[in-house]
């Protein structure tokens, strides 16, 4: 099988796999997200044998595949030649039980006969230890053991075992069920309690959409962008990953292949917006008590860029030799160095996250004088480094500079320190933090823009065009109508614009000139058009972008400008936060048509 990311998402922020256009699980890793991969074929190489999970259908004709309405729980059809037709249902369960969030490390399938005669068999070909094999035990009548130093995994199924264990093919008369989880004896009749799974799981997803506040156009965008970045927290802690996975290539051969299972501060802030935007406050409450845990930890001193889902500070980088990579393109890497890199956009971010905080009366927790104190050390922080280098948003390895977008996010650290004391009755505090954006803000007007080009250069030293300035515009920093961002647009339309997708930048970085297109940068755009009076440009192109999703309705993170091929890490959350803001900013009212 050749891999590609036409894939669909699965999970209950706890665990979570990919499946592809077979109905094969082909990632997936455990205990959560940042795991050892027990489903590794994704980045398996060219024609993967192991690590993936299939029930083939045997003579299969045809595939079709939905997720259930308004859930992650996939539906996979077969029909063989003969007219034989299976359902597959996977699934990993999430729900409330006993007043707690019942989301276990586990996966379930469910496989039904629909006509004829079908004949199945079962693979389970687990790695360990990345990549390596697992060791596996036949335990009894009804379970297979997969041992590991990770986690020791139990297949539970009423399947007849023997068969399943030597991947024997069989006729599929009636209902299976596997349920894949903790090495423990599986409590209750097998198949009844995963249809009970099952429909719990289906009205928890139902009732968490419910409650989201939607645009009356791309509805269907906005659901399933929503579901997938809130797949992307960790429910335990409330950090949100980048990505689901690990070392997909920015493009083909590039060795730009990075570990995006871990908590940047950048790409939370940036989901956390998306999801206030649709009124979903759970995963900005988990999200605020995890940050404060890093800006306790970090004592007013030093804020990583990124972090561990369990707040680990530390996460070395890494390569995974006995996997040699998607379609064979390595190196696999796990870790990521960036988290011991200077970004001091991540003070900004820091406190816009936490602003909401204190404003909406519907949180459960409101934050206080105490949290802004604590904020304060972030902003003083912001204060002290919004003019010195550092590796950028880009994340670059070998040079540092002043970058524009990290001194803008320091400046709006100061400002909504301001809005936070107003808020609070603390007139002095307001004051103070307002006097230091007005100074950070005229160091940046007088730092970033270049006369001679009539536009803000992302660095302070050079003339450089960069897609992160056009987020000057989205922090309040430039207003639409400000001749100096309708010119800078235009430079960088001109520079970075690459027929409906944008570069991030046009020039050459650790590993040479980059030749794929980042799809939040066409986002970012796509806003800009809008909001600077070129509306049916922004959504004619923001329909075209719709079309670049895959079957599951998503998108990873880099785009080819010329075959339109999907590449990096997936599904990305910052794509997804594209799709989201931009149908919110260019749907028509509800009111329009009610």
């Amino acid at each position: 099988m050749t891999m590609s990311l036409d894939l669909w998402p699965i999970g209950n922020c706890q665990v979570s796999a990919l499946i592809d256009t077979c109905g094969q699980f082909v990632w997936g890793c455990v205990p959560r997200v940042d795991g050892d991969p027990f489903f590794s074929a994704l980045v398996g190489g060219a024609e993967p044998t192991s690590g993936l999970w299939a029930i083939d259908l045997e003579e299969r004709e045809s595939t079709s595949q939905h997720y259930l309405r308004n859930t992650p729980i996939l539906v996979t059809r077969h029909r063989d030649a003969n007219g034989g037709e299976i359902e597959i249902v996977d699934f990993c369960p999430y729900f409330r039980s006993n007043g707690r969030s019942y989301r276990p490390v586990a996966f379930a399938r469910i496989v039904r006969p629909l006509a004829g005669s079908p004949r199945i068999r079962v693979r389970l070909r687990p790695t360990c230890a990345w990549g390596g094999d697992c060791a596996t035990m036949a335990g009894g009548s009804n379970h297979i053991r997969y041992l590991s130093e990770t986690m020791t995994l139990r297949l539970t199924t009423n399947a007849p075992v023997g068969i399943v264990a030597e991947e024997r093919s069989f006729r599929l008369e009636q209902p299976h069920y596997f349920f894949l989880g903790p090495d423990e004896s599986f409590v209750g009749d097998l198949a009844a309690t995963l249809d009970q799974m099952l429909a719990a799981t289906t009205a928890e997803w139902r009732g968490w959409v419910r409650g989201l506040a939607i645009p009356v156009e791309w509805q269907d965008v906005v659901i399933r962008s929503a579901i997938t970045l809130k797949l992307c927290q960790h429910e335990e802690t409330g950090a949100i990953v980048a990505a689901l996975t690990t070392s997909i290539p920015e493009h083909a051969g590039s060795q730009r292949n990075w570990d995006y299972r871990y908590c940047w501060i950048r790409d939370a802030y940036y989901t956390v917006q998306a999801l206030n935007r649709l009124g979903a406050l759970d995963v900005l409450e988990g999200y605020l008590a995890y940050l404060r845990n890093i800006v306790d930890s970090a004592k007013g001193g030093h804020i990583q860029p990124l972090y561990g889902v369990l707040g680990e500070a530390t996460l070395e980088e890494g390569e995974a030799t006995a996997l040699t990579g998607y379609r064979g393109m390595g190196p696999v890497r796990i870790g990521n160095a960036a988290y011991s890199q200077v970004q001091h956009d991540a003070y900004g971010q820091i406190v816009l996250s936490n602003t909401q905080g204190f404003l909406d009366q519907r949180l459960l927790r409101l934050s206080g004088k105490a949290d802004f104190e604590a904020l304060e050390k972030v902003g003083e922080r912001a204060w002290q480094l919004f003019d010195q280098p550092d590796a950028g948003l880009w994340e670059l390895r070998t040079r540092q500079s002043v970058h524009t977008y990290s001194a803008a996010m320091c400046w709006a650290a100061c400002d909504r320190l301001a809005n936070v004391a107003q808020a609070l009755g603390l007139a002095e505090r307001q004051t103070f933090w307002n006097e230091r954006a007005s100074a950070i803000r005229e160091r940046i007007e007088s730092a970033a823009w270049r006369t001679e080009s009539q536009r803000m250069s992302a660095t302070f030293s050079g003339d450089d065009l960069d897609a992160s300035v056009i987020q000057l515009l989205d922090l309040r920093f430039l207003t639409p109508d400000d001749p100096r961002f309708t010119s800078t647009l235009a430079a960088i339309e001109v520079g970075l614009r690459r027929g409906s997708h944008m570069l991030r930048y046009a020039t050459e970085d650790d590993f040479g000139l980059p030749e794929t297109a980042f799809n939040v940068c066409t986002f970012w755009l796509i806003e800009a058009l809008h909001l600077t009076g070129r509306s049916e440009e922004a959504r004619a192109l923001y329909e075209e972008m719709l079309t670049r999703r895959t079957q599951a309705g998503l998108l990873s993170e880099d785009i080819d400008p010329v075959t339109g091929e999907l590449w990096g890490n997936y599904p990305q959350t910052y794509s997804l936060v594209g799709l989201i803001n931009c149908a919110v900013l260019l749907s028509k009212p509800w009111n329009s048509v009610r």
